[in-house]
């Protein structure tokens, strides 16, 4: 048995890995596309289980812990490719579980014309992580926050940050009748974490910015008129050289139309703001 099973594994064509916190699933096919082995691994296990297996292509779900998986596996030998999950699902059969997802994502990486994802650098891994922690996301739902303290009150106030900012004391001053200590109390606190939360987005916007200038790329994208550091440097982390795509068309219409309300007039051209096409990142 163990005999038959070394093998099946010396004719490997592809391997499929479902990406878990601690467990991974792997399975094997052959050239002949049976199944040659079905493996659980820990991840701690990761390196020692590949160093065993001949180099073969490995295929594997995009998500977070995939580039390094990626890049682990391309240190030994393997061929490693990230396909979108949405590209995956036509491959499932029977039940849903590790096992078929993994088998599934290994006939799906043999698709010589399906389109993966690259492979992210340490470096854009980098730029990611500063764009994730600029928190002005949490800063909006902080305001928000605010304002629906305030509305249950009966208060309401401007549409704006500034003009929440330059009013809110004022009303607390003014409306002390009508808005409790208590209310009062958690409204100056999420004020706190509002003033906390700013110098935050401006230690990590600056970084960003530090970075674009470094980055040759970013540099290179910041030189198109409506593009400054914030988009460049996430179009960078997003798709890096873009060499997964053949030609301009290619690219996602949420990065490709962050500019699409260009108007020219007279011979000149202005650019607009980001229509509400482009991605959500890029409007930030």
């Amino acid at each position: 048995m163990k005999a038959k099973m070394e093998s099946n594994q010396a004719s490997l064509a592809v391997i499929g890995v479902d990406i878990g916190k601690e467990v991974f699933h792997i399975v094997g096919l052959g050239v002949d596309g049976k199944i040659a082995f079905r493996r659980k691994i820990r991840r701690s296990g990761l390196r020692d289980a590949f160093e065993k297996l001949p180099r073969c292509m490995v295929g594997m779900e995009a998500c977070l812990s995939a580039h390094f998986v990626s890049r682990l596996l391309r240190t030994l030998g393997h061929k490693p490719r990230i396909i979108p999950a949405i590209y995956v699902k036509p491959f499932v059969k029977g039940q849903k579980n590790d096992y078929n997802d993994a088998e599934a994502i290994a006939e799906a990486a043999l698709r010589p014309n399906l389109r993966v994802v690259e492979e992210k650098s340490q470096d854009q891994l980098d730029l990611q992580a500063c764009h994730r922690v600029r928190l002005v996301s949490r800063r909006t739902a902080t305001i928000n926050q605010i304002r629906a303290f305030l509305i249950e009150q009966g208060i309401p106030v401007r549409a704006g940050a500034r003009a929440l900012r330059n009013s809110l004391f004022a009303i607390l001053e003014n409306r002390r009748g009508e808005i409790s200590p208590q209310t009062a109390s958690l409204i100056l606190g999420l004020y706190e974490d509002w003033c906390g939360l700013d110098k935050r987005i401006e230690t990590v916007t600056g970084a960003i910015e530090e970075l674009s200038q470094v980055e040759p790329k970013c540099r290179r994208l910041m030189s198109v008129p409506g593009i400054g550091p914030i988009i460049a440097t996430g179009i960078v982390a997003a798709i890096g050289r873009g060499e997964a795509f053949e030609r301009g068309r290619d690219l996602p219409p949420g990065w490709a139309s962050c500019l699409d309300n260009t108007a020219p007039a007279g011979g000149r051209s202005s650019a607009g703001s980001p229509s509400g096409a482009a991605s959500t990142f890029a409007r930030c």
